[in-house]
């Protein structure tokens, strides 16, 4: 006698809510703050050296340039009776029309150049005091990312601070160590540097994937291409497509910045799928903070709206349960520090040194170390 065949029992919608929350705790499962990769130890991030009663790093952010450039200001009107800048307040100046006021041989060309100089020798300062951890011993470069230096008022900044550096290390006869500018704009390295970190597997099989770097002032998200198989160590990457938030002046809670972020990223999902592009289901997102395994983040949050560090809040989880699907499947979300995946971007162009490290001047100052694992030495000079 033919045995009758059970017929499938229709799931509860418990059950299927059970199956969801699954769903949604794989695809934000990580690795998050993988400080192990394929050809590059990340050492250290985020570290907070103490200077008298604050933090080096606070004297070296672009907060920092506008508070000295603030107190020159200050000083120009006390002394001709009229705000050399005018009366628009410093943060609401913006690079271009700094640069353009430098360019003219004049009071308020005097003032910035003044403030310049201030935050050059804060600068070399914090560069030296991090040398000086053990985390940067041996490092024999520093790139300095952010955005602060893509203007003739930042490069000038840091082309100094390099000065002072060098003439320092001289001076007490130690090692030489190089600082760099990025390679890419500062709204694209902070994408690009996910290319390093997204699982090799996933990278073999698509074209490109989502990235968001989300700053105390801007957010940005984009769509990186790898062209991995013209150039396997990551070098020819590029964001065909990036988006760029300024968040801080709508002031928005957490949940309406994560839920930007998500729109944002839907339509970025929705261009990829009109170009016929062969997008992986991964979002790498680089936030400021120390990032736990479990992506949860553990502090160096504060220039982010609302509380960050809540056991309530998980970043990766909120944004998955916002995401669409690619392909009709879920969207993997990955989680580390934006300075550290900044540093990332430069990676392919450090093979020449064994240890090297990356500060990002931004509203805050981020930091991280890394070690090579292959490096290729070049011959001191």
């Amino acid at each position: 006698m033919a045995s009758k065949e059970k017929e499938e029992a229709p799931v509860s919608a418990a059950a299927a809510e059970r199956e969801e929350k699954a769903r949604l705790a794989l695809c934000a499962a990580g690795p998050h703050g993988d400080m192990e990769l394929a050809s590059v130890t990340i050492d250290d991030y985020s570290l907070e050296l103490r200077d008298g009663d604050g933090f080096a790093g606070d004297n070296a952010s672009r907060t920092a340039f506008r508070h000295m450039l603030d107190a020159w200001r200050t000083l120009y009107a006390d002394m001709a009776g009229k705000d050399p800048l005018g009366d628009k307040p410093t943060r609401d100046i913006s690079k271009q029309r700094l640069d353009e006021m430098l360019a003219k041989d004049g009071v308020a060309a005097r003032a910035i150049e003044a403030a310049s100089e201030d935050y050059a020798q804060q600068f070399a300062h914090v560069v030296l005091r991090f040398l000086q951890h053990k985390t940067w011993k041996g490092v024999e470069r520093v790139i300095v990312g952010g955005g602060f230096h893509q203007s003739e008022v930042g490069e000038r900044a840091i082309a100094r601070a390099a000065g002072l550096v060098a003439e320092e290390l001289k001076r007490k006869k130690k090692d030489p160590v190089e600082l760099r500018l990025l390679h890419h704009h500062a709204d694209e390295g902070g994408l690009i540097g996910w290319v390093h970190l997204a699982p090799p597997a996933l990278l073999q099989s698509y074209d490109a994937i989502l990235a968001v770097d989300i700053g105390g002032t801007n957010v940005r998200c984009g769509i990186v291409q790898t062209h991995l198989h013209s150039a396997p160590d990551m070098s020819r990457a590029e964001v065909l497509r990036r988006e760029k938030w300024g968040h801080a002046d709508d002031s928005p809670r957490r949940d309406e910045l994560v839920d930007g972020i998500a729109g944002i990223l839907e339509d970025l999902v929705e261009h990829a799928r009109k170009k016929e592009l062969s997008l992986a289901p991964f979002v790498g997102v680089a936030c400021p903070g120390l990032v736990c395994e479990d992506g949860s983040l553990a502090g160096g949050t504060q220039n982010l709206p609302g509380n960050w560090e809540s056991i309530r809040f998980h970043l990766p989880r909120d944004l998955c349960e916002r995401l669409p699907t690619i392909n009709g499947g879920r969207i993997q979300v990955c989680l580390h520090n934006d300075a550290v995946v900044q540093g990332l971007s430069e990676l392919p162009f450090t093979q020449d040194v064994e240890r090297w490290a990356v500060l990002t001047v931004g509203t805050g100052l981020g930091n991280a170390s890394y070690t090579n694992r292959t490096p290729q030495k070049r011959p001191r000079r």
